[in-house]
């Protein structure tokens, strides 16, 4: 009976400090969402996310928007749209950034392709190499969920940049903030414990 109660008591201690590591994660991500976005960036650095053929998924269609909305209004400001070729992927991630933003009216030449990455931290390694020379401010625009993970990992790459985000559809909140509540730990541990 005592080693029932003592297995419920340690039980109930995890998934207390559980919640509240959520509570943490949800919180640093909330702060990053509520960030005032810049005028005039010199770059934006839209990144990938799922294509189902040649369609982008519902939140990489919502990414996109966020940068179309962006462009329109900073007519200086560049676009590197970033992002490999996946599975069931007919198209990079890339190639669908580039033919959506045409079909929103803005002009392919303010359009840079990076269309080898395969993960968040590529994106931000290879977008780096094709941000122009004299280029002092930049945003990675992607969902609510990502911003705060996408940021961190920029400024670990020695990238100063702040997050334009876009909406994370409401069907697939759940499951976005779930699995980016598993990569958030997983970027901590490879950030504090790997390196």
């Amino acid at each position: 009976m005592k080693n029932k109660k003592r297995m419920l008591s340690y039980l109930s201690i995890l998934v207390a400090l559980g919640l509240i590591y959520v509570g943490v994660l949800q919180f640093k991500i909330s702060q990053h969402i509520q960030t005032e976005v810049p005028k005039h960036a010199d770059y934006i650095i839209v990144l990938g996310a799922r294509v189902k053929g040649t369609v982008p998924s519902l939140a990489f269609a919502s990414r996109i928007k966020a940068a179309a909305s962006y462009l329109k209004e900073n007519e200086n400001t560049i676009a590197i749209a970033s992002g490999g070729k996946g599975p069931g992927e007919d198209i990079s991630e890339a190639e669908s950034i580039r033919r959506e933003l045409i079909k929103l009216g803005i002009s392919e030449s303010r359009i840079l392709m990076e269309n080898r990455s395969t993960d968040t931290y590529e994106n931000i390694k290879y977008s780096m190499k094709l941000i122009p020379k004299n280029a002092q401010s930049g945003l990675v625009v992607t969902n609510t969920f990502h911003i705060y993970r996408a940021v961190s990992i920029a400024s670990d790459q020695g990238l100063d940049v702040e997050g334009l985000p876009a909406k994370t559809p409401v069907q697939a909140v759940v499951k976005s903030y779930t699995r980016e509540y598993l990569a958030i730990t997983k970027f901590y541990l490879k950030r504090y414990l790997l390196d």
